[in-house]
């Protein structure tokens, strides 16, 4: 007698695509589903495509006989690509991933049969995000999304295809929510989401998230850390402007979505800032939380990139003051209105994102250098490692307690992550 089989799950792509894994996999063990291969794609560029189609392929060897379920973003967006795989036995759309009705009914002799093999349905016709809120995804820091969906059309991203138009989550389910995050013990939370900002613009009196980011830290006042993930600093509201200056317990770190720091790259990404207002954001922020820091998400080789016009995203490490920078080549994709752009050679895209990166790494460097001799409270993700309030990785010197707060004093750092001794 063969002994059941739980579920392979495989995530690629962002948090929120872990995040909805979770719930995933909470849904399909609800279900009683046992055997199958699931794997959550992500559709950011070419090259997410062209690795979804390789972890498939992969996971079918590993798994002869196993039903093969492909959800996620490329799914959403290209539903054919996968279906025409010989290895994919279902391929299901965002919408449907997340309902619990699909998975009661994914089961072995179902996936096998009739049933269609594309269960792909209209994204831009959903206008709900809620129901498969999860009590905790990450062992010591819980993510909670809050925001499903984007109503903007930056002229190189698909994701609004995948995602679907912007939808909130109810501030009184995020906070009951939280409580019981905190009630489980876990010290830190972090709001995700697509498109953060732009939270509460379909509920009741279009509250805005720096409403919600209060109205957390006023319900739940034992949360001793509160994180936000990437923003669109352009879209920071009056009261997140508040918490940062008055609320300790919202961690200083600003993840920003900027992209390019050249005017004329903006507009042809179809972004809503140039470059003054990312400066002036980012001064602003420090003057009222004397020493956040920020990450950015930064484009380069962006189609009619000049070598001028790609100094000043360079420049913008400097000019903002970034610390941590998440650089992307720039990958053309199909469907986007800059895929139709005349496109940078793609040597200069590879020698101008190591630039890039060689700034990050001098930026992080100084980061932590600065770090040197202060006390800094840090949450523990591991017997030896960690991250400060300012989501700086740290390494302690013997083991700790996972899950907890512990004050630590650095002591110098690798160029990457801090060292510590705890106090």
């Amino acid at each position: 007698m063969s002994v059941p089989k739980p579920p392979v799950f495989a995530t690629l792509g962002c948090r929120l695509n872990a995040y909805e894994t979770e719930a995933m996999r909470e849904m399909a063990e609800a279900a009683g589903l046992q055997g199958a291969v699931i794997v959550n794609t992500c559709a950011v560029t070419a090259e997410a495509v062209r690795k979804a189609r390789q972890e498939i392929r992969r996971l079918a060897r590993e798994n002869p006989g196993a039903p093969v379920i492909v959800t996620g973003c490329a799914a959403q967006t290209e539903p054919e690509t996968f279906a025409a795989m010989a290895e994919v036995t279902r391929v299901i759309g965002n919408h449907e991933k997340m309902q619990p009705a699909t998975w009661a009914t994914m089961q072995a002799p179902d996936l096998i049969g009739e049933t269609e093999k594309v269960q792909v349905d209209d994204i831009m016709s959903v206008r709900e995000t809620a129901g498969h809120l999860i009590d905790g995804f990450g062992r010591h820091r819980a993510y909670v999304q809050v925001q499903n969906g984007c109503d903007h059309r930056c002229t190189f991203c698909i994701i609004p295809y995948g995602r679907g138009n912007s939808r909130s989550v109810p501030a009184g389910v995020v906070v009951e929510q939280i409580k019981r995050l905190r009630d489980r013990g876990f010290n830190e939370v972090v709001l995700t989401g697509v498109d953060l900002t732009s939270w509460g613009a379909d509920l009741p009196g279009q509250p805005r998230l720096g409403d919600l980011v209060m109205r957390i830290l006023r319900l739940v006042p034992d949360l001793p850390r509160l994180r936000i993930s990437s923003i669109d600093s352009i879209e920071a509201d009056e009261n997140l402007m508040l918490a940062i200056a008055t609320e300790p317990r919202l961690m200083p770190h600003l993840h920003l979505s900027l992209q390019a720091g050249d005017d004329m790259i903006l507009k042809r990404m179809k972004r809503r800032h140039l470059r003054d207002d990312a400066i002036r954001f980012c001064e602003e922020a420090r003057r009222l939380r004397p020493g956040i820091v920020f990450g950015a998400d930064i484009i380069a080789g962006f189609p009619t990139e000049t070598e001028a016009m790609f100094e000043n995203s360079l420049k913008l490490v400097d000019d903002c003051g970034l610390t941590f920078l998440h650089v992307f080549p720039y990958s053309a994709r199909k469907g986007t209105p800059a895929a139709r752009m005349p496109r940078v050679p793609g040597p200069a895209i590879k020698e101008r994102a190591a630039r890039l990166r060689a700034a990050g790494d001098a930026a992080l460097a100084r980061h932590l250098q600065a770090q040197l001799g202060e006390s800094r409270m840090v949450l523990t993700e591991g017997p030896r490692l960690g991250r400060t309030e300012h989501f700086t990785e740290v390494t302690f010197d013997r083991d700790m307690p996972e899950g907890s707060l512990t004050e630590v004093r650095i002591a110098g750092h690798d160029g990457q992550r801090l060292t510590v001794q705890a106090l």
